[in-house]
């Protein structure tokens, strides 16, 4: 998922957290390349040997920060989980606020899953094989749109109403428009998108 050493809270299983440098590396590495093999393969025809064999490292070394296929499996949910966050977080200018921000922060989404297309075939199966970690992807989401629209809203940007109905609503167009326009084809200008969805959050589709 990343080049960098950027890791989530608790990425190794309990006890076994990298001391150092060199390890922390080797962590990065070995969530990387286990986002390859469970997008490549699945999650069940995903085997450890494999991210091992993707990740350049010997078969010891994954024992030595994982308990298990299902343990890799639950950190690769909150490291991506974690990046979106973080990029969309990055990418939205400072000070934008409102329906500006929701179009930023949709534009930011789009370019991430047309990077990394394998997140909604591994966040799709940690439904069924994580389903904690995938309950907490969406309500961690959720919560961070609820709160971006709690603040337009006492800055008076949007008109008053149930902003946790509208963050849940808001998310799952998003998801959509990021399998639409990142996954399955991602030849439409990102702008086009946000403007469109821009259009519908400031107009609504209803005749006047």
């Amino acid at each position: 998922m990343a080049t960098d050493s950027r890791l989530p809270a608790s990425a190794a299983s309990p006890g076994k957290e990298p001391r150092t440098a060199r390890g922390r590396e080797t962590l990065r590495k070995l969530l990387d390349a286990a986002a390859k093999e469970f997008g490549d393969l699945g999650f069940h025809a995903a085997s450890i040997s494999g991210i091992t064999r993707r990740a350049g490292t010997a078969l010891g070394s994954f024992y030595t920060y994982f308990d298990s296929k299902e343990a890799i499996f639950s950190a690769l949910v909150r490291d991506m989980s974690q990046a979106v966050a973080e990029t969309v977080a990055a990418e939205v200018p400072p000070g934008s606020r409102g329906i500006a921000m929701e179009s930023e922060a949709l534009a930011a989404f789009l370019r991430f899953a047309r990077t990394h297309k394998e997140i909604y075939r591994i966040i799709d199966e940690a439904e069924f094989a994580d389903p904690d970690s995938y309950r907490a992807h969406y309500d961690g989401t959720a919560r961070r749109i609820e709160a971006r629209l709690d603040k337009a809203q006492d800055l008076g940007l949007v008109t008053p109403g149930d902003n946790e109905v509208r963050a849940w609503a808001l998310m799952g167009a998003n998801v959509f428009l990021g399998m639409r326009f990142g996954v399955w084809d991602d030849s439409r200008p990102v702008e086009d998108i946000t403007a469109a969805v821009t259009a519908l959050l400031e107009g609504g589709i209803a005749r006047r």
